[in-house]
């Protein structure tokens, strides 16, 4: 029985998360919530975990009256986060958190020799390379949770002697596969939100019709697999059976199939190397009847080909892409900007934000993600 640290247990990933844990019987040592002090106080009672952790300090002295007499230590803010991540009974991190705020209990629980179930993009995007130096320098290891990601960690799983050729990364398209940029220019929040296959988070969702989300998933296969951008092909799979899929040297390609349900990502993060019965739906193929492929549509769907250059030129570029389309994202939900505007802002802070070295710090990171903020901002106020 395995104890789990999970960092973000109201969201989406978090509370499937616990739906696994109950399943498999496993303990959770800690949980960690921004605001939702009802949602992490009945987690809380049930689950009783040495730390319940709140990032806004206003709810966690409501979460600590809401706990008294339980015995569970209520944390707060970043230190919390990072104290939660890094505490010696957690034998697996997961990390679902939203946002930059991922980067530092990342690094915290990498910086203790933890094995790190990685659900946060950010953490990846906009600091790649000291994420995987700290993994390699303090004994931590990285998991990944996205369903295309471990699908491409399931293929190489035995296949260490092998060379990997191409990795083909999937994506179901989003709400708004096959339109136009002048279609979707003004689309409402409510289309945006409405994915034909996924039930997520309002960011990621956003990111998904964008398809930037298939972007920084890009961005994280560089870092997860050692792979140069060149030997990434993104295709677009309405049906999403095939997570992803991996080609090797002599031309033979493995792939991950399953009915698409996050319980199933989560479950193999958790319970890695080995393989227990889920609570899944089991696949069908003779039910799916047939499967469709398509090259995405860069033009139409500008992001992703944002995303791509970012990582290809390298340093903080991806970290500014990030906290660009962060900002823009919320603005847009916000109703602040149309749909269309979310690509025209990472651009403009793409082009006037200093990206910096290759030998980036972790101040160096912030300070890019809070300068493409700053930016992007500036340019919505000023543009939008």
């Amino acid at each position: 029985m395995k104890q789990i640290a999970i960092l973000g247990s109201t969201g989406s990933i978090g509370t499937q998360a616990l739906d696994v844990c109950r399943h498999l019987g496993y303990s959770v040592v800690a949980i960690t919530a921004n605001r939702d002090v009802d949602g992490i106080a009945a987690q809380a009672r049930e689950f009783l975990p040495r730390y319940a952790v709140m990032y806004d300090k206003i709810a966690a002295a409501r979460l600590r009256e809401e706990l008294a007499g339980t015995g569970i230590t209520v944390l707060e803010g970043e230190e919390g986060l990072c104290q939660a991540a890094s505490m010696p009974e957690a034998e697996l991190v997961l990390n679902s958190l939203s946002g930059m705020v991922g980067l530092r209990p990342t690094l915290a629980a990498l910086e203790a020799g933890k094995t790190v179930a990685l659900a946060n993009k950010e953490t990846l995007v906009a600091g790649g390379r000291l994420i995987t130096d700290t993994a390699r320098r303090c004994g931590g290891r990285l998991i990944p949770v996205d369903s295309e990601h471990t699908a491409i960690f399931q293929c190489i799983q035995g296949e260490e002697q092998n060379k990997i050729k191409t990795i083909l990364l999937t994506a179901s398209g989003g709400p708004f596969f096959g339109k136009t940029r002048a279609e979707t220019e003004h689309a409402e929040v409510a289309k945006a939100l409405a994915h034909p296959k996924w039930n997520m988070g309002q960011k990621i969702t956003v990111d998904s019709a964008t398809l930037m989300n298939k972007g920084l998933e890009f961005i994280e296969c560089i870092w997860n697999f050692g792979v140069r951008p060149e030997q990434i092909e993104v295709i677009v799979h309405p049906e999403t059976i095939i997570h992803s899929a991996v080609e090797f040297e002599d031309g033979s390609v493995m792939a991950q199939l399953s009915d698409p349900d996050m319980k199933l990502s989560i479950q193999y993060a958790l319970t890695y190397p080995h393989r227990c019965p889920s609570t899944v739906k089991h696949l069908s193929l003779t039910d799916v009847g047939k499967m469709t492929f398509y090259p995405p549509d860069l033009q139409e769907f500008p992001c992703l080909a944002m995303a791509i250059e970012a990582i290809t030129q390298g340093g903080l570029h991806p970290c500014i892409l990030n906290g660009a389309n962060e900002e823009a994202v919320h603005a847009y939900l916000r109703g602040e900007i149309s749909f269309g505007a979310i690509a025209r802002t990472v651009r403009y802070a793409l082009d006037h934000v200093d990206p910096g070295s290759d030998a980036y710090t972790l101040p160096e990171i912030l300070a890019a993600d809070q300068a493409a903020r700053a930016c992007a901002r500036q340019y919505i106020s000023t543009k939008e």
